[in-house]
């Protein structure tokens, strides 16, 4: 495969393996680290090991850069290994206390405690006042910040690791306006619609403890209620946030249907990664889609000079 470069960074030499069958590069939006996934023969001349740094470039452009973390071997000398980016040490499980702290802010501190390069880190500006996050992963600590921040704010913001930099960007800024899935690229799909983890109201509560009552914020949507039934999110709203824009972010964020979309093997594009969005266009029948598309998991697949993407999106303006 002419056009994919590995390189393995050892203590002693650097290897280049002859990868073998086909290497898959993947990203999932949320929770789980970037992996690159390939074979290569056995060559005592060129051994590595776990912990060994791994960088793949396509056609001269920087995919991916990670670690070894398994390597399996079988009779005829093939090793299939396994790689993980930064976010592979996310998993780690500790307990933080902080007080008036912006996400990015505490992306900065935990990246800095446990040593990891970061990049382009951009400002999530709104400020929360506390938490305590006990004995949870450093995934959970993280994307429950940035989650309090889409909450009371309607921003969406993107971690994920951009060659060896851990790096956060507003959904907004990876938008891919040039890159279009229809009939002509896609072989097959998947179309799932779904209410399951929809609400159509929101109540906010919180006890005013000076004058011995309950206040209550409350968003709705009497049109889908009719049509869903009542179904309720409730939450309590910490000091600080604002009762009334924090419910109307919700139902924005949860009153709708949510709708994903799975797509095998359209031609790829090593820009696309989870958290970016793209174009699809689509006739699925009973309904189409003709917008932007939010990119939950890519699988980057290359193979014997071709280059294919599977893709699981989500969105919510399909009609």
């Amino acid at each position: 495969m002419n056009d994919l470069e590995v390189l393995i960074y050892t203590e002693k030499r650097l290897v280049m393996p002859a990868v073998l069958e086909t290497a898959e590069w993947e990203t999932e939006r949320k929770s789980k680290p970037g992996s690159f996934k390939f074979k290569c023969l056995f060559d005592k001349l060129g051994k590595f090991e776990e912990g060994d740094i791994v960088k793949a470039r396509y056609k001269g452009e920087n995919i991916f850069s990670g670690f070894i973390f398994s390597i399996q071997n079988d009779r005829d000398k093939i090793m299939s290994v396994t790689a993980y980016d930064q976010l592979r040490y996310l998993k780690n499980k500790d307990t933080y206390h902080y007080k008036n702290k912006k996400a990015s802010d505490l992306i900065k501190m935990i990246a800095d405690d446990f040593k990891l390069k970061i990049g382009t880190i951009e400002d999530t500006k709104f400020i929360i006042p506390k938490r305590l996050e006990d004995n949870v992963t450093l995934f959970d600590i993280i994307y429950t910040a940035l989650g309090i921040t889409l909450q009371n704010t309607k921003q969406m913001y993107i971690l994920y690791d951009n060659f060896g930099e851990l790096t956060l960007k507003n959904v907004e800024s990876m938008i891919i306006k040039d890159i279009v899935i229809d009939e002509t690229v896609s072989e097959n799909f998947d179309y799932t619609s779904s209410i399951d983890k929809s609400y159509n109201k929101i109540k906010l509560v919180k006890n005013n403890e000076e004058e011995g009552k309950r206040e209550l914020w409350i968003a709705q949507d009497s049109n889908n209620m009719k049509k869903w039934g009542i179904l309720q999110y409730y939450d309590s709203k910490e000091e600080k946030e604002d009762g009334e824009t924090k419910a109307d972010a919700l139902l924005k964020l949860y009153n709708r249907k949510f709708k994903t979309l799975k797509i095998k093997n359209v031609f790829g594009d090593t820009r696309v990664r989870a958290g970016a969005s793209i174009v699809v266009k689509l006739d699925l029948g009973h309904a189409k889609i003709s917008n932007l598309m939010l990119v939950e998991n890519v699988v980057h697949s290359f193979a014997n000079e071709e280059h294919l993407m599977s893709l699981t999106l989500r969105g919510a303006d399909i009609g």
